[in-house]
């Protein structure tokens, strides 16, 4: 591994939309990836509020060449320990004022 990065997520796919206390939700982000040379890392998830998560993907890239760019899922467990509404915020990005954009989901836990 040579850098270290965060990645853009383009889109967020979540199983269900109310779930029940302590159960598991199956959360999957996508982003692009140069294939041959970049993969997933990690994901930094960061309990921002007492029901709110901000959640980064970090891709690794090697000096291996780089082919097509491409899209690929990874996938968080969300296990929750107690009952609300969590939100969600997924980083895209930032924006021409170098800002922080956000894909804001909501999981209603009962």
């Amino acid at each position: 591994i040579t850098i270290l990065d965060p990645l853009k997520i383009d889109s967020v796919k979540i199983a269900q939309d109310t779930i029940d206390v302590f159960s598991i939700q199956t959360i999957k982000t996508y982003s692009q990836f140069a294939n041959k040379c970049e993969g997933f890392y990690a994901y930094d998830y960061v309990h921002s509020a007492r029901l709110e998560r901000k959640v980064t993907t970090y891709k690794f890239k090697t000096s291996t060449a780089c082919g097509e760019t491409e899209t690929r899922a990874s996938q968080i467990n969300f296990r929750p320990q107690q009952k609300g509404t969590y939100v969600f915020k997924f980083w895209n990005g930032t924006n021409t004022s170098n800002s922080d954009i956000w894909i804001e989901k909501t999981i209603v836990v009962q």
